[in-house]
């Protein structure tokens, strides 16, 4: 039930997170003259419809994939009053890059919340201001327990969190660590928290080290709470994780590129590094099913904080996906039609169509292969 539960709830964030997407587009559309047709959540078939009175028709759809919005005339070439197309370059672009600020300002505004309440610490330079700053250390978590170590033996499990370990508290892994080395070979007893509720186990520590004396992975969040400061925390948070995500969008696309090509080395090693590249590179990428089955579910489970902060990474993904150059995509329609402008050459619909076709495809085939991905390793 948790699992059909996380898989419901992240199918609604990711619902609101391509809705709010749209509306950006929508709302610009609106202001720049552009006609407004339709605005649906989900995709066809359609389910239930409504006009509005501002003449948009509102549709509820079957498909819970996300949303969209559809203008009144929307290749670049269209030149009736309202039409997209009829509307200037500048209009065009504040128009199809609006979805990506909403997504960004909603980035922005649930890391703002999350500044107030406990934002998690995940990089070692993360942005705070020291005089507004407090930094909330959560109890060691563990995070693996190994099968038949003299963790799992006890009844420990991932997720339990460590307050005492052989009578000493364990403020930090650190502590923990040192604490099983000093105890190794000896039975101690471990109180830790499962579910918010405090109960203490026995268990029999290895006297060896190469397998580990516990037999687990342990980690300890840190939260970064402030007052005055949180809106800065936000907006340079965002901005740090935007930064972030391209850096790593760079590094999987390195990873990529040198994996296809030196596949075709006459050189086994290099052949082996090729694959390692490969498996790095897919290793690094989740779509749908891993995050759905995997990525939502156990955030979920961790919760709100986690979850929150989860929502907010995604719409800041969104953001920077979006805002790449990719056909089929905003950064991608945005591109098109500023090369054509510099060239000068009509971008007629047909060239469009044909050139966001193509573009629609080849992202589809990408889905597809990271979708596949997703569900071997499910079954590793």
């Amino acid at each position: 039930m948790e699992l059909i539960f996380g898989i419901i709830v992240g199918v609604l964030i990711l619902v609101f997170l391509v809705s709010v997407h749209e509306l950006g587009h929508a709302i610009f559309a609106q202001r720049n003259g552009v006609v407004v047709e339709e605005f649906g959540i989900g995709f066809p078939p359609r389910a239930w419809g409504k006009k509005l009175k501002n003449g948009i028709l509102f549709t509820l759809n079957w498909l819970p994939l996300g949303g969209f919005v559809r203008l009144q005339g929307e290749h670049d070439s269209a030149n009736k009053k309202g039409d997209y197309g009829a509307a200037t370059y500048w209009q065009k672009t504040r128009i199809l890059l609006a979805g990506v600020l909403i997504n960004w300002l909603v980035a922005v505004l649930l890391l703002t919340v999350l500044a107030w309440t406990g934002l998690p610490k995940i990089l070692p330079n993360q942005f705070s201001i020291a005089s507004d700053t407090t930094i909330v250390k959560k109890p060691i978590e563990l995070t693996l327990v190994a099968a038949d170590s003299p963790a799992a033996k006890a009844g420990l499990q991932s997720g339990d969190q460590i307050l005492r370990f052989g009578g000493e508290v364990t403020s930090t892994s650190e502590d923990l660590s040192k604490a099983t080395k000093a105890n190794k070979g000896k039975t101690v007893e471990v109180i830790y928290s499962r579910d918010g509720v405090e109960a203490r186990k026995s268990v029999t520590l290895r006297s060896d080290a190469e397998k580990g004396y516990l037999g687990v992975s342990s980690s300890q969040r840190q939260l970064i709470q402030a007052s005055w400061s949180a809106p800065i925390v936000g907006v340079a948070t965002t901005a740090q994780f935007t930064y972030v995500t391209l850096q790593g969008l760079g590094n999987l696309f390195t990873d990529f590129t040198k994996g296809v090509f030196l596949q075709f080395s006459p050189s086994e090693t290099t052949r082996q590094e090729a694959g390692e590249s490969l498996e790095k590179a897919g290793n690094s990428v989740a779509g749908p099913i891993g995050i759905l089955g995997t990525i939502f579910p156990a955030a979920e489970q961790a919760g709100l904080t986690q979850l929150t902060f989860l929502t907010a990474i995604i719409s800041l993904t969104l953001a920077v996906m979006n805002a790449l150059p990719i056909p089929a995509l905003d950064g991608g329609r945005w591109f098109t039609m500023t090369i054509f402008r510099l060239l000068k050459k009509p971008l007629t619909k047909e060239r469009e169509e044909k050139i966001q076709t193509v573009g629609f495809m080849i992202l589809m085939g990408l889905i597809v292969v990271v979708t596949i991905a997703d569900v071997s390793k499910f079954f590793k």
